[in-house]
């Protein structure tokens, strides 16, 4: 499996790596992989489990803590953003809430990072705050502080949608509060 991760590989292995990974152990032999020294090995198997369907990725859900702290350590850009993709795909409650997780987020939606990256670092931060209401002021400010001149369609849409839902909270704790 290795020896195929070392490569470039498409779509058609891709798909094979799925097929294989439905065994457990095989599945849990390309999680491993995601760490290993070699970068292009990690991204590919990182590359493999964003092609999961939801039915697939549940597997991955009990892992979201490993997931996040291999988040904070890496420096592979690629991989950053493969793993924010699966975090964004996993359901967030809200006993979920990792302020080391939550600050890595908020300090990347206004940085110089690659717009994939922002958007996804929003919609994370999002999906922690949306239960807090002061965590809520917070991340407005950070998506205040953008600026909308220098947002690519995708921050921007994604800026766009996260203010709709915080909007949506909003009006319906005034709701619950006026009651």
């Amino acid at each position: 499996m290795k020896e195929v991760l070392g490569k470039r590989i498409g779509l058609r292995d891709i798909n094979h790596m799925r097929y294989m990974a439905a065994d457990d152990n095989i599945r849990a032999s390309l999680f491993a992989l995601i760490n290993d020294p070699d970068d292009r090995v990690g991204y590919n198997a990182l590359w493999i489990f964003t092609h999961f369907n939801s039915e697939e990725l549940r597997w991955l859900i009990p892992r979201r803590n490993y997931l996040i702290d291999y988040l904070l350590a890496a420096n592979h850009i690629g991989k950053q953003r493969l793993i924010l993709t699966l975090l964004d795909r996993m359901p967030t409650a809200k006993d979920d809430l990792r302020t080391d997780y939550l600050d890595f987020c908020l300090s990347r939606i206004n940085s110089t990072l690659p717009y994939g990256i922002r958007a996804l670092c929003l919609k994370q931060a999002f999906a922690q705050c949306r239960h807090y209401s002061e965590l809520m002021q917070e991340l407005r400010w950070e998506i205040e502080m953008m600026d909308r001149n220098e947002l690519s369609p995708g921050v921007a849409s994604a800026r766009r949608q996260v203010l709709r839902k915080i909007a949506r909270i909003e009006v319906r704790c005034t709701k619950t509060d006026n009651r």
